[in-house]
């Protein structure tokens, strides 16, 4: 599994020059997209509106081409399905991600959550797990779920 996802970062994901950023991005890509996979597969029902709602979102954050964004969803899923815990994924999305970046993350999380128009109960408690685990406060909690329920419900 970590032959995979080192030769698909090295292939696509790692800028040239700075190999030590370039795997702390990596690594920092992957766990986004584990964290996003574990939403989707909170309620065990991973729908097509959830599926192109993580698309849209992976895609956008990472600027990729759709081959490496299937490539990327697919090591995400099989990372999300192997761990133990998210927390290998909150660490690295705490030490490596700006508060900016980390609020982001859960207004994707939560649009994740409603792409289906039904938000499950299980849903929001990964997302309320996530938000601790990366020391986001209740307030911005709150105001990323208000904000990505406006952009789901217009």
């Amino acid at each position: 599994m970590l032959s995979k996802i080192s030769a698909f970062f090295e292939r696509h994901l790692q800028p040239a020059g700075d190999v030590s950023a370039a795997l702390s991005h990596s690594q920092k890509q992957l766990a986004i997209a584990a964290l996003l996979i574990e939403v989707a597969m909170a309620d065990h029902v991973f729908s097509e509106g959830e599926m192109l709602s993580l698309q849209h979102h992976l895609k956008q954050k990472f600027t990729i081409t759709d081959a490496q964004l299937a490539e990327l969803i697919d090591l995400a899923r099989d990372e999300s399905a192997e761990a133990t815990s998210i927390h290998q994924f909150t660490s690295l999305i705490h030490q490596h991600c700006t508060p900016q970046e980390k609020f982001e993350l859960l207004v994707s999380m939560w649009e994740l959550a409603f792409a289906d128009l039904e938000l499950s109960k299980y849903e929001e408690y990964v997302i309320r797990k996530v938000a601790d685990l990366i020391y986001v406060s209740h307030a911005e909690f709150v105001r990323a779920k208000s904000i990505a329920k406006s952009k789901t419900h217009t």
